[in-house]
C-alpha cells in the first residue's frame, strides 16, 4: 500500500544495472534467510510467552516445549550472523563502519537477547526458578526482531546497507511495534504481580552463574541498544546529528564482555543446588595458565597492540580452554585407576548407576566383581 513496485520511471533505463558485484557472494546469499528463520523462530516463544500469561499456568513442562524452539531460533540466528559478517569483513575489509553499524546491531541484539533467553529456559526446566524472567526474556527477544525490522525497512537511519527510505512503510510498521509489543508488554504487568517466582536458588551454583550470565547479557543488549537509537531521539527532539561509533561500544560492550567469558567457564564445573567454586578454581588454573601464555605469544607475534585486545583475547581462550577441561573431566580421562581385587571394576566406577539398577535379566557386573558379593562360581580371589 505504501511502496508501488510498478511505478513508472521517467526517464525508463534501456538497460538494468543488474546485481552490484559486491553482493554476489555465497555469505550474502545465504544471510539472509537464516536471519529470518532466526526471526521467525522467536516469534514462537513470543507465542508462547502471550499464551502462557493469558492462561495464568507457567511451569517447567512450558519451558521444555520453548527451549527446543528457543535454540533452534538462535542457532539459525546465529550462522546467519556468522555469514553475513563473514561476506562484510570479506567483501570490505574489517572494522570501521561495518562492526558496529546500526543494521548490524539490529540482528545483534536479538542474539543477546536470545542467548540469555535459552539460559533461562534451561534453569526454568531444571530447577524451576526464573519464571518471570524467562516470560519476559521471550517478549524481548522477538520485540527487539520487530525492532530490527522498523530500523532497516523504514528509513529512520543512515545505513549503507538499510533497505528502504520510505517513512510511510515507516508508520506502518511502527503500528505494528505498537500493537505486538504495547499489547505483551502490557499483558505482562497485568499478569506478572500474579505470577510465582520459581524456587530459589544458592548464590554459588550452577543456576546463580547461569543468572550472572544473563544479568550481563541484558545489560549488554541494552547498551547496544541505547547506541543504536540515541542518534534517533537527539535527531528527533534537538535536530542535531551524530554518529555512534566503536569507541562508544569498545568502552562499554567491550569491559561487559570481558567478565562474562572469564565466568562462563566456571559455570558447567558448579553443581545445579550448591557447588564448588573452589574446586572450580583448582580445576581451571592450568587453563588459566595456557590461555595467558597464549595471548601473550600471539601479542608478541603481532609486535603490540591495545591493552583490551589482549584482555579480550586471553577471555577467549580461557573460554575455549575452559570447556575442554569440562570436557576432560567429564570423561574421566586419567581419573579411573585399574581394577583391583579389593574394589569395583572401572567401568562401575565411572557408571555408578550399573551398581544398582543392572539390565534385566542379567547379572551386575559390580555385583560380579566385588569380593563381598555372593558368586555364583566356586571360585577364589589369587
Amino acid at each position: 500500500m505504501t511502496s508501488n513496485p510498478f511505478t513508472r520511471l521517467d526517464p525508463a533505463p534501456a538497460e538494468g544495472k543488474d546485481l552490484n558485484p559486491v553482493l554476489q557472494d555465497i555469505g550474502l546469499a545465504i544471510h539472509p534467510p537464516l536471519l529470518y528463520l532466526g526471526y521467525v523462530g522467536f516469534s514462537v516463544c513470543f507465542s508462547f510467552a502471550v499464551a502462557a500469561l493469558i492462561e495464568g499456568r507457567i511451569d517447567a513442562a512450558w519451558a521444555r516445549w520453548v527451549r527446543p524452539w528457543t535454540l533452534a531460533a538462535w542457532t539459525c540466528l546465529t550462522a546467519g550472523i556468522a555469514m553475513g559478517s563473514y561476506w562484510a569483513y570479506y567483501e570490505l575489509g574489517w572494522g570501521g563502519w561495518w562492526f558496529w553499524d546500526p543494521v548490524e546491531n539490529a540482528s545483534f541484539m536479538p542474539w543477546l537477547a536470545g542467548t540469555a533467553l535459552l539460559h533461562s529456559a534451561l534453569v526454568m526446566e531444571k530447577r524451576d526458578a526464573l519464571k518471570i524472567w524467562t516470560v519476559l526474556l521471550a517478549i524481548l527477544t522477538f520485540s527487539l526482531s520487530l525492532l530490527g525490522t522498523f530500523l532497516v525497512r523504514s528509513g529512520v537511519l543512515t545505513s549503507v546497507h538499510a533497505f528502504a527510505s520510505d517513512p510511510t512503510r515507516g508508520v506502518f510498521i511502527l503500528c505494528i511495534l505498537l500493537i505486538f509489543i504495547g499489547g505483551a508488554l502490557s499483558l505482562f504487568a497485568l499478569r506478572a504481580p500474579k505470577l510465582t517466582a520459581g524456587g530459589l536458588f544458592a548464590p554459588i551454583s550452577r543456576e546463580g552463574a547461569l543468572v550472572l550470565n544473563n544479568l550481563i547479557l541484558t545489560v549488554a543488549c541494552g547498551t547496544v541498544l541505547t547506541g543504536t537509537l540515541y542518534p534517533l531521539a537527539l535527531e528527533t527532539l534537538t535536530n542535531d546529528k551524530i554518529s555512534v561509533g566503536p569507541p562508544f561500544f569498545n568502552m562499554t560492550f567491550g569491559l561487559l564482555m570481558i567478565p562474562l567469558l572469564v565466568a562462563v567457564p566456571f559455570g558447567p564445573l558448579l553443581a545445579w543446588k550448591r557447588g564448588d567454586l573452589l574446586g572450580a578454581f583448582q580445576r581451571l588454573y592450568a587453563a588459566a595458565g595456557l590461555a595467558f601464555v597464549a595471548a601473550l605469544v600471539l601479542f608478541y607475534v603481532q609486535h603490540g597492540g591495545p591493552v583490551m585486545a589482549i584482555l579480550g583475547l586471553g577471555a577467549g581462550l580461557f573460554l575455549i580452554f575452559g570447556a575442554a577441561t569440562d570436557l576432560w573431566f567429564r570423561a574421566g580421562i586419567g581419573k579411573v585407576p585399574p581394577m583391583s581385587p579389593g574394589g569395583a571394576s572401572p567401568a562401575c566406577r565411572a557408571r555408578p548407576s550399573a551398581r544398582r539398577w543392572p539390565m534385566p535379566g542379567s547379572a551386575s557386573p559390580c555385583l560380579a566383581s566385588s569380593p563381598s558379593a555372593p558368586s555364583r562360581r566356586k571360585t577364589s580371589w589369587t
